[in-house]
């Protein structure tokens, strides 16, 4: 086994795919989800070889919760003029800008090419999980985003007694205080909820730390694993909501493959807007 190797683990049954991304001591490796936010570590001898590609856990994965966001990205409808009436307005459409910070460059790179199919303007960077609380003073007066989304990977870790998940102390998590410490720096940077939306956590997150440090979402209230693309689902949905509407919390959850097992959140608006005359392409700035 080497860093690089798709593996499964023999002790969870061979459950998830994982990528080694580092070796120890030819003992230990630690692990990162192919298909799912989730950072582990496991002995040599419990891996087993994994027999496909990557992406072919991920391919065909997004198609039937795209297919919802663009429904709602609310272009301009034709709607005829009456007789007699001034022929309306063409509209253009601003959604929401999204700042996507992710421990996974993988992951970065597909997040940031379905965003692009999606029409949300957004700018990516990789950025280890240590590292976000401290990237976020200066990338948010840089991007000045509508929306930023703090992910990665994270994980419980593992050996405690029954019942012991939820009151956990953060050090049980792998990265949770890392996401805890960033999305604090966030709101030190705009404290209103509906101007700055926060989506924040990955795998097993500590769902309850995240949204009193201040996310509007976050993963994970029953501590389960979402999925990589989770997310940006919930980002892509803030950002073609309009500013007037609150986002149907209970929608937004249910585009995602976790539901609401894997993420929660509150009330909030969304960032999407609508101007006059249409933007002409192609004009000289």
């Amino acid at each position: 086994m080497k860093q690089g190797d798709l593996v499964t683990r023999r002790s969870y049954g061979g459950d998830i795919v994982f990528k080694i991304q580092e070796v120890i001591q030819q003992r230990h490796a630690v692990l990162r989800g192919v298909d799912y936010r989730l950072l582990a570590d496991a002995p040599l001898t419990d891996l087993h070889a994994a027999p496909l590609d990557p992406y072919a856990y991920t391919s065909g994965s997004e198609p039937s919760w795209m297919d919802t966001i663009h429904k709602a990205e609310l272009h301009q409808a034709a709607v005829p003029a009456a007789p007699g009436d001034k022929p309306l307005p063409v509209f253009f459409d601003m959604p929401g800008k999204v700042l996507h910070l992710d421990g996974d460059p993988a992951y970065l790179r597909k997040c940031m090419n379905l965003y692009g199919e999606l029409r949300v303007p957004a700018e990516g960077f990789y950025i280890a999980e240590s590292n976000m609380a401290e990237a976020l003073y200066r990338l948010l007066p840089q991007v000045k985003p509508d929306i930023v989304v703090i992910t990665g990977h994270d994980g419980i870790i593992r050996h405690r007694r029954d019942g012991e998940v939820y009151a956990s102390p953060m050090g049980s998590y792998k990265n949770s205080h890392h996401f805890v410490n960033a999305v604090r720096v966030a709101r030190q940077y705009e404290k209103n909820k509906d101007t700055l939306t926060v989506v924040a956590g990955a795998c097993q997150s500590h769902f309850e730390a995240l949204m009193q440090a201040g996310a509007n979402y976050a993963s994970s209230p029953a501590r389960v694993l979402i999925h990589a693309l989770d997310p940006l689902c919930v980002a892509a949905k803030v950002a073609f909501t309009p500013i007037k509407d609150t986002v149907n919390i209970v929608d937004v959850i249910a585009l995602t493959h976790s539901g609401l097992e894997g993420l929660g959140g509150i009330e909030s608006r969304g960032s999407f807007r609508r101007g006059v005359p249409k933007i002409q392409k192609n004009m000289p700035i």
